[in-house]
């Protein structure tokens, strides 16, 4: 009997829409010969599942099943691809390990624990992973503007510490701009996170391990036309992705050795994509984990997974099968 699974997207963030071309994305790479594939659209609470036949039939929280003609139906497996609150920070996957169904991401101490950039930087950094200084602010605490530039300098990245998809991201070169800067940031969270600026090479590296195998993708170079790598250049075709990278092959194994040694550190599952910068001396900077990635046809992680001469499809039945044989051992 074919499986039925939910591609899970939307959220309560301004990543969204953002979520929902991943889950077409994902519609089109997972194997509908093997599996009975639906999205399920998630906001402010509402859960909705899309038919076949273009009508939605709303979700019981209950047990997340659902009714298709007259039959309640039971999913086997949630693919997760909400890019921000609820799916990436970990209540999603609560939410499934207390009802029982696999789902493909990381459980929800890892999710929580990426989510936040500060904390999850700070905790990689007493492994030996090399990061940036940066300060977090929570809401309500005062700003000392003039502290801030003499401790971390100029330029530097002003970013919802919880967020993604660049939104609520500056790029600050003089204290002036830092308060409004730090005021959009806010708009996206109650957590800001103040980076300092790195000079070099952004590159990020996909990976997925399951009992059988251990996959770390080909590396892409990311060139972006802007400032840095904003929203436009991540979606409006403002960028130049090189895949694989233009490395030396040392440098090469020595950034996929160290996303497979975070994978483990962090207890990672399914598939993850992980930023890196590249400055003097080809020091490797850890930027950010992403633990629910992009997965539009033109998403990283697709063109990794091509430029390794692997089908996109496959890996998705990987992913499924190995959470699914998990919950059956």
């Amino acid at each position: 009997m074919k499986k039925n699974i939910a591609i899970i997207a939307g959220g309560d963030s301004s990543e969204f829409v953002v979520s929902v071309k991943s889950a077409e994305g994902l519609y089109s790479f997972i194997d509908r010969t093997k599996y009975n594939t639906y999205i399920v659209l998630m906001k402010k609470g509402e859960w909705i599942v899309k038919l076949p036949d273009g009508e939605e039939s709303e979700i019981d929280k209950n047990d997340f099943s659902f009714v298709e003609g007259y039959t309640v139906k039971h999913f086997h497996f949630a693919y997760i691809t909400i890019h921000g609150t609820p799916g990436e920070d970990g209540k999603l996957q609560g939410y499934f390990d207390l009802i029982g169904i696999p789902y493909s991401t990381c459980g929800t101490l890892t999710s929580a624990l990426t989510f936040n950039k500060y904390v999850c930087n700070h905790y990689l950094k007493g492994f030996g992973v090399t990061v940036a200084p940066s300060i977090r602010l929570l809401t309500g605490r005062q700003i000392d503007a003039r502290k801030i530039v003499n401790e971390l300098g100029l330029p530097i990245f002003v970013k919802p510490n919880v967020g993604g998809s660049s939104f609520g991201v500056t790029k600050v070169k003089t204290e002036e701009e830092l308060v409004p800067a730090i005021g959009k940031a806010f708009k996206e969270g109650n957590e800001v996170m103040i980076e300092k600026f790195m000079q070099g090479t952004e590159i990020t590296c996909g990976c997925y391990k399951t009992k059988k195998k251990s996959v770390v993708f080909p590396i892409t170079e990311v060139v972006s036309q802007n400032e840095f790598f904003d929203y436009d250049a991540k979606y409006n075709n403002q960028v130049k992705e090189i895949t694989p990278a233009r490395l030396p092959d040392v440098l090469t194994k020595k950034i996929q050795k160290l996303t497979s040694e975070i994978y483990d550190i962090i207890g990672a599952k399914g598939i993850i994509r992980i930023d890196y910068i590249i400055s003097a001396g080809d020091i490797v900077n850890l930027l950010e984990i992403n633990t629910t990635p992009g997965m539009t046809s033109t998403s990283f992680i697709p063109q990794q997974v091509a430029a390794a001469g692997l089908n996109i499809s496959d890996v998705m039945s990987d992913i499924i099968e190995n959470e699914l044989l998990s919950t059956q051992s």
